[in-house]
């Protein structure tokens, strides 16, 4: 019917922002997980602080571009000028950007750090299927040794340790793989297709590639042990006796120099093959138990214009869920009764919140509701706290 529109004609399963929903993808967040994630955020900048890694902040509108790495999955929207934006989806473009434009000359190595909220138009595997979640990393741009991807490394271990969660570091090597199969000579459609299959650890999809392409028995046993190369350092033997290539040769011989380098425990994944168009060398994850997504995660990569860089980001979210386990009760929260008593309890290491009315069956009910225990007021004899029995509504006066 023309002036009906076809919502209007038909009821809608969809819920009502009235109603108090969120997107999906979106979550609110509560106290005291708010403070907790607050308390977080600080003491990891404070870690990338005393490694020398300066904060930076950019915009979290982007101009749209399709050769973003994450322009499929971006929320874009059209400005009052009609040019295309996009919200950010990640991290290390804009900061990339950020150096290219304030700083073209370094120095170098330039280390810096950043934090904040990113997002993405479909669910992706954050914690939750989030498309709203908080990240925070470093980049170290301009240099490309293996001391500074041991440096990384140390500094995520370090992150980590700050957290207060347990992770075990996972290190990968995608020009690895990609060497393998240009030796193997695979190309094209073909090699980004066996790439796929040998990074989800698929078996049956390698035997199914390698018959359509015609690939020899002994190629097909190589794909396979790509597959199965994750361990300890004699996973580094493995890969140098399974792959002669000039390429392959020198991504375990790296390996070994950051291994040795970093000195720590490290578990090796050499058949990690995503993303390899885009990472130009180490890539690492951290996994904590219980959790089947990482908590941390990086790698080394070029940015526009051939300048080495190498970072990881840490997703707020996932160390959070790890973190839940152990986390300490919120601090005790005392109802002040005047303002000289709230400033004494805070200085004693106290939350207080502070009464709005003398009438004290409003304060005990608002207390009882929120959990408080105990009143504090000032006295000649100094800080007075008021225990509250709320089962018998009782209560004494303790002087401390």
């Amino acid at each position: 019917m023309p002036g009906v529109s076809s919502s209007a004609a038909r009821p809608s399963n969809r819920p009502s922002a009235r109603a108090g929903f969120i997107p999906e993808g979106t979550r609110d967040v509560l106290p005291p997980e708010w403070s907790q994630r607050e308390a977080l955020r600080a003491r990891l900048s404070a870690c990338f602080s005393a490694w020398g890694y300066r904060g930076v902040e950019v915009p979290a509108l982007e101009f749209a571009s399709a050769d973003h790495p994450q322009d499929a999955l971006a929320f874009k929207l059209i400005d009052s000028g009609g040019q295309v934006l996009s919200l950010r989806s990640e991290f290390t473009t804009a900061v990339g950007r950020l150096v290219r434009s304030r700083f073209p000359q370094g120095p170098f190595p330039l280390r810096l750090q950043y934090g904040g909220r990113l997002w993405l138009r479909a669910l992706n595997s954050e914690l939750g299927r989030l498309r709203e979640f908080n990240q925070m990393g470093v980049e170290l741009i301009g240099v490309q040794t293996a001391q500074s991807d041991a440096e990384l490394l140390h500094l995520a271990a370090a992150a980590l340790e700050t957290a207060g969660v347990q992770a075990q570091l996972e290190v990968g090597y995608p020009g690895f793989v990609d060497a393998v199969l240009e030796d193997a000579g695979l190309n094209g459609e073909a090699r980004a297709a066996v790439h796929d299959a040998i990074d989800r650890k698929s078996g049956a999809d390698v035997d199914l590639l390698a018959a359509q392409h015609g690939l020899s028995g002994a190629v097909r046993g190589t794909l396979h042990a790509l597959t199965d190369l994750y361990g300890g350092p004699e996973v580094l033997d493995a890969a140098q006796a399974l792959a002669p290539g000039l390429r392959a040769q020198e991504a375990v011989a790296h390996l070994r120099r950051v291994a040795a380098l970093y000195g720590g425990p490290l578990l090796f994944d050499l058949g990690v093959s995503r993303r390899y168009g885009y990472y130009t060398g180490l890539t690492f994850r951290a996994y904590s138990a219980g959790l089947n997504q990482p908590v941390l995660g990086g790698g080394r990569y070029d940015l526009e214009g051939g300048l080495p860089g190498a970072g990881f980001a840490v997703g707020l979210e996932r160390l959070m869920q790890a973190l839940a386990p152990v986390l300490p009760p919120e601090p005790e929260v005392v109802l002040a009764l005047d303002l000289a008593s709230a400033r004494a309890a805070r200085a004693q290491g106290l939350h207080a919140e502070l009464a709005w009315t003398d009438d004290r069956g409003e304060l005990r009910a608002f207390s009882a509701a929120r959990g408080i225990r105990r009143w504090v007021s000032d006295s000649p004899s100094g800080l007075t706290f008021t225990e509250l029995a709320f089962t018998d509504l009782n209560s004494a006066e303790v002087t401390l």
